[in-house]
């Protein structure tokens, strides 16, 4: 049985989802249904665990989501992380540049070298690429960094002139990487679209499943609570993740 919460899941909050998790499995135990003792923290807590019969509880992304698991797994809810600007359970791309980069605007930016984490994550292409097409702007893919912190430190190198971060993850990395975010800043942000869902398998029930993670965020301790930054949980329909359009796979030069 499967249960991971990798996407936001920093080492130095890795004591804290471990409670959070806890709180989430002796709600389901309560309720009659098997639960894993500790979080999945392997490859499972990625596409083995999202495609696999065994999954209880994972976090995907928006694009894996409408792109591929989409009448694969079932969704369970969309944690709220009180993202200021987008209604519950909703999220945005921070467009992030070097603090020391004279040029401001988006169209500066919009022809030069973009870092993006990987091609199916809705904060780090997806958001970009369609942001960037409706203000009729180029985007230019340069880096596939393979992840977020990884695209930002690209930037403040200068191996990259320019990257998309997920809003939370933005948060997290100037709460706990302060050397490296302030030698960014912010130069615009995405439209708001449906945040990272909770998942199970196709073959689960996620009622009880939304009802104990919904339990468990009332009862983490303020402090644990604000440092997953978890406001509550929120039923957003599938439909509003199909509904967000599918940009053009990136091309780098290497490809």
């Amino acid at each position: 049985m499967i249960a991971a919460l990798g996407m936001y899941d920093r080492a130095e909050l890795t004591a804290t989802t471990d409670r959070y998790w806890a709180l989430i499995r002796d709600h389901l135990r309560a309720d009659g249904i098997a639960a894993p003792d500790g979080l999945t923290r392997d490859a499972r807590a990625w596409w083995d665990g999202w495609q696999s019969p065994d999954l209880l509880l994972s976090q995907t992304c928006g694009f894996p989501y409408r792109a591929r698991l989409h009448g694969q797994v079932t969704l369970i809810g969309t944690p709220d992380y009180g993202i200021e600007g987008c209604p519950p359970g909703h999220y945005y791309s921070v467009f992030i540049a070097r603090r020391d980069d004279p040029r401001s605007g988006l169209a500066a930016f919009a022809q030069t070298g973009f870092a993006f984490n990987e091609d199916l994550s809705q904060s780090g292409w997806a958001a970009a690429a369609n942001h960037v097409a409706a203000l009729g702007l180029p985007l230019t893919p340069v880096l596939r960094s393979g992840g977020h912190v990884l695209s930002a430190q690209a930037v403040a190198a200068g191996r990259a002139d320019w990257a998309a971060l997920d809003a939370v993850t933005w948060r997290l990395l100037c709460a706990h990487d302060p050397a490296l975010a302030t030698q960014l800043r912010v130069i615009g942000h995405s439209a708001p679209t449906p945040g990272l869902p909770y998942i199970t398998a196709r073959s689960r029930d996620p009622a009880p499943l939304f009802t104990a993670i919904q339990a468990a965020i009332a009862a983490l301790r303020p402090a644990d609570r604000a440092a997953l930054g978890l406001r509550g949980l929120v039923a957003i329909p599938p439909d509003a993740y199909l509904a967000i359009p599918i940009p053009p796979a990136p091309v780098l030069a290497a490809d």
